[in-house]
């Protein structure tokens, strides 16, 4: 393995990827320093913040010194490596809001499954780089055991967490990586029907009107908190000082910003703690609040130009692996931002998921930026090999 970056490659930097990355990450910590202004100042966590992007930026800059052909080659041992801590987790694991998630190695909290996502997408690549045929372009259901392993496994070990929010992300982005690699007809189908199932159950166990005890087909296996956030987003009046009461006062505090917002540390759902998770899982409401409609609308646009420039990357990579891993990261990134997003309006039920680049989290920054990285390289080497 060789750490080097050579001079030819520098005009292929996306420096437009850069460029929007840096820009969420800063309006990120500046929100961030809002966020937690009820706190004293020795527990602010903007700082430490900052000092997780400063040590994201070191990790994209290692991540692009290496060529992504080892990186290929390590994607299976990377996989396993990260199936080994989640593993760990049952045995060492700190458990934090009912979530066996965290390593604690002292003051520090380490989420392996924000690492997992990666491990999947880089596997998923490996799998569709390595089992490539010409003749056979797409995939039936015999071919599709290994990408539904890759992922099914940590899938599993993290819903037992139990941590839905971050389960679901990993499905959905390996679903996406799978709907890339091109499948039969009839599985398109499968999905869809599955999508109908899945409607049908909702139907049956919150909404359809019978006698109590309800006969539920999936709402008994729920944990209760799982099945409070759907009944909640189901029915957000239902119990506002409970289940409710997340997605409540982040609608107030989002509408209340208007158009142009009560500005930087005026927001007074904010300031008086009324909204739960304020620097982590409903940062967007603080966002919302104090900048209003239109600066809501430039954060969707860098973020929208990030899922863009990282499909570009994509589609002129040199290999398949490096499409893969594009698309895989660019899908990891948006059902991120759309699950936070639609949460905090009411759109989506409450799940945990944070905002990636502005929320407060060392995992959550750190993998984010792992990822960013392998973008950035697989951009500079598309004419290398």
């Amino acid at each position: 393995m060789q750490l080097r970056i050579e001079r030819r490659m520098v005009p292929h930097v996306p420096w437009g990827l850069i460029f929007c990355v840096l820009a969420v990450c800063l309006l990120g910590v500046w929100n961030l320093a809002s966020a937690s202004r009820p706190n004293p100042p020795a527990t602010s966590v903007w700082p430490t913040q900052a000092l997780y992007l400063g040590v994201g930026l070191v990790a994209v800059l290692v991540v692009c010194l290496v060529d992504y052909r080892w990186i290929q080659r390590m994607a299976l041992p990377i996989y396993v490596a990260n199936i080994v801590a989640l593993l760990a987790l049952r045995v060492f694991g700190h458990t934090a809001k009912g979530a066996e998630s965290w390593f604690v190695i002292g003051p520090f909290r380490l989420q392996p499954a924000e690492f997992m996502k990666i491990g999947v997408v880089l596997m998923l690549a490996k799998i569709y780089h390595d089992d490539f045929r010409p003749n056979e372009p797409s995939y039936g259901l015999v071919r599709l055991w290994k990408p539904v392993l890759v992922f099914g496994v940590p899938f599993v070990l993290v819903l037992v967490q139990p941590d839905l929010g971050t389960a679901l992300m990993i499905g959905l982005t390996s679903l996406t990586v799978i709907l890339f690699g091109k499948v039969r007809w009839y599985l398109v189908a499968t999905l869809v029907a599955g999508i109908l199932a899945g409607a049908i159950i909702i139907w049956n166990d919150y909404i359809r009107e019978v006698p109590e005890p309800r006969p539920t087909i999936v709402r008994h296996h729920l944990k209760k908190h799982q099945s409070q956030r759907i009944s909640g987003w189901l029915d957000p009046e239902a119990d506002l000082r409970g289940s409710g009461y997340h997605a409540a006062q982040s609608k107030i505090a989002v509408g209340s910003g208007g158009v142009s917002g009560k500005g930087w540390r005026e927001g007074t759902q904010t300031g008086l703690r009324f909204l739960p998770e304020q620097h982590t899982d409903f940062i967007f409401s603080v966002w919302a609040e104090e900048h209003g409609f239109v600066m809501c609308v430039l954060l969707l646009l860098l973020y929208g130009a990030i899922f863009i420039f990282g499909l570009g990357v994509g589609f002129n990579a040199r290999d398949r692996f490096g499409a893969f891993v594009a698309v895989g990261v660019v899908a990891m990134l948006f059902w991120q931002v759309f699950e936070n997003i639609g949460m905090v309006i009411g759109l989506l039920p409450v799940t945990g998921i944070t905002l990636p680049l502005m929320s407060y989290g060392g995992s959550s920054m750190l993998s984010v930026m792992l990822s960013i990285g392998l973008l950035v390289n697989i951009s500079m080497r598309r004419h290398m090999f």
